[in-house]
């Protein structure tokens, strides 16, 4: 028994009943991980280390940093690509424990209202992710960070720090952006793909 529940969940997240949703899988698994994964790792990866302020000391660069960067951008849109995640791992988790094929989904309205939901659910927490990440990174990484180091020595007030590689950094930051703008436009489509297609399957019966 536990493997068809494997089997139907496996089924569900691979082949979700819409198409704009099976589109949203490739989209989201594939591309939109291989970017992070990938080049995040080439851009993100050792700023930490290139990251010097004037006096350059260790301790300094550290917690100038940190201040910085309070999180780190992969950390972050990992988190975000997990969360995102949850609402319709959930459903489709639901949907294999109580034996749930992809053709009920559309034709019972339970199951297509609790669809929808999950649908929501994840538009919702785009917006969250994408609010978050303005706030945290904004929409351009300026070459020079003025970084307030006043709490670390009090001979230091306001230190300059060098940021590396800016604006390879900002490119990134519109693409993670533009990347999560696709995925919210994904998602409503698909809601009114399902509306749509319950309305057909209620005409035609």
């Amino acid at each position: 028994m536990s493997l068809n529940y494997i089997k139907n969940f496996y089924e569900g997240c691979v082949k979700p009943p819409t198409v704009i949703s099976q589109f949203h899988t490739l989209f989201f698994g594939s591309i939109r991980m291989f970017f992070l994964g990938v080049l995040g790792f080439a851009v993100y990866g050792n700023e930490a280390l290139h990251f010097s302020c004037d006096p350059d000391k260790r301790e300094i660069n550290l917690f100038c940093y940190n201040q910085f960067r309070p999180i780190t951008p992969q950390v972050f849109w990992a988190l975000q690509l997990v969360i995102v995640l949850v609402p319709g791992a959930t459903f489709h988790l639901y949907a294999a424990c109580k034996s749930i094929n992809q053709e009920c989904i559309l034709q019972k309205p339970i199951y297509t209202v609790i669809y929808i939901l999950s649908v929501v659910l994840r538009i919702s927490l785009e917006v969250i992710a994408f609010w978050l990440q303005i706030h945290l990174f904004g929409f351009q990484v300026k070459p020079l960070y003025l970084c307030d180091a006043a709490s670390l020595e009090k001979k230091y007030t306001i230190i300059k720090c060098m940021v590396p590689e800016h604006f390879e950094k900002t490119i990134f930051l519109i693409a993670m952006y533009t990347f999560t703008v696709i995925t919210m436009v994904l998602c409503v489509a698909e809601v009114f793909e399902i509306i749509f297609r319950r309305l057909y399957f209620l005409i035609k019966h």
